[in-house]
């Protein structure tokens, strides 16, 4: 699933994202289970398969049926496809009557095909509804956010989720308009939000990308199902198990880094320890990091802020 960590341009080609590191990183062989938890147009999971893996795929985004349906044509022994998200990992691999995986992969972010489509309401370069729900089957959109949210909590959302330094700004400017009427469509906010900030129209990215991010990640939880998903993944891998996860913002990455660095220390090195002791929680080895090199961003210039993470599932530590 090719990802952006910004809103991006550019057509719908499929492009996986640092393909060959993570392949180069998984070691695929025959009668292997793999999960891939960001199934989006299958990318991924096709590799995965032609290793001669089988491949539970997993996304919440029901457009990704179509893609899934043809791997499973293809592959009707090897590969399944359900619509969840991947914060029920552990329940869909059991349901799967896979209790152990060797490997699993998560691809985050939002993918180019859903950037490319206006009605889903991710890009602010054509105007859609403002919705930027992965799973429209419920739940609230960025219009309900930015129209509903009290100011404060739209200035928090903008700055934790977003990274915008000038969230409060935004956030007056977006309260303030809404009293005249309520945000319905992408172009909308994505002209208060520019003549808010006007002197970001000078290079760089587009004023609104952070505003948009966040508003993405709020309104599908995305922090939330990471959090809950990658101390799952540790528990359904096999020894020698890979964990793969690919993401495209520093929010993201850090709390993946930070799972991966906790799970990954051998020892506990703490000041109330006189004696450095064993790390109860020491399930992952060789953990690893890779970017995408020079030539794969000329091809896919959206996939310049991606980056993969790798870790290996160790036996129980001995306490």
């Amino acid at each position: 699933m090719s990802k952006s960590g910004d809103d991006g341009g550019g057509g719908g080609e499929h492009i996986p994202v640092l393909l060959a590191e993570v392949l180069a990183a998984a070691d695929v062989r025959p009668g292997q289970r793999w999960i891939d938890g960001t199934f989006g147009r299958g990318g991924h999971s096709r590799a995965l398969l032609e290793g001669g893996a089988s491949v539970l795929g997993l996304d919440q985004d029901s457009a990704a049926e179509d893609a899934a349906r043809a791997l499973e044509a293809q592959w009707p022994e090897q590969f399944t496809w359900k619509q969840r998200n991947f914060k029920e990992l552990k329940t869909c691999s059991i349901e799967h009557g896979w209790d152990k995986v060797d490997g699993i992969l998560l691809d985050l972010g939002v993918s180019s095909p859903q950037l490319d489509a206006p009605e889903r309401g991710f890009s602010f370069r054509a105007e859609g509804p403002l919705d930027m729900r992965m799973d429209r089957r419920g739940g609230p959109t960025a219009a309900d956010l930015v129209n509903e949210l009290p100011e404060g909590e739209l200035s928090r959302l903008f700055y934790e989720h977003g990274g915008e330094r000038e969230a409060r700004r935004v956030a007056r400017a977006l309260a303030a308009r809404r009293q005249r009427a309520p945000f319905r469509t992408t172009t909308d906010l994505a002209t208060v939000v520019a003549e808010t900030l006007p002197h970001r129209r000078a290079g760089g990215i587009h004023p609104a990308t952070k505003v948009f991010q966040a508003l993405r990640i709020s309104v599908n939880r995305e922090e939330e199902a990471l959090l809950a998903a990658l101390p799952q993944a540790v528990e359904i891998m096999k020894p020698g198990a890979v964990l793969a996860v690919i993401s495209f913002h520093s929010g993201e990455d850090r709390v993946v880094k930070q799972f991966l660095r906790e799970r990954g220390s051998e020892w506990l090195d703490t000041p109330r320890h006189p004696n450095t002791v064993k790390n109860p929680t020491h399930h992952l080895d060789r953990v690893k990091r890779f970017l995408p090199s020079n030539e794969e961003i000329e091809k896919n210039p959206r996939a310049r802020s991606a980056r993969l993470r790798v870790a290996v599932r160790n036996k129980e530590p001995i306490l």
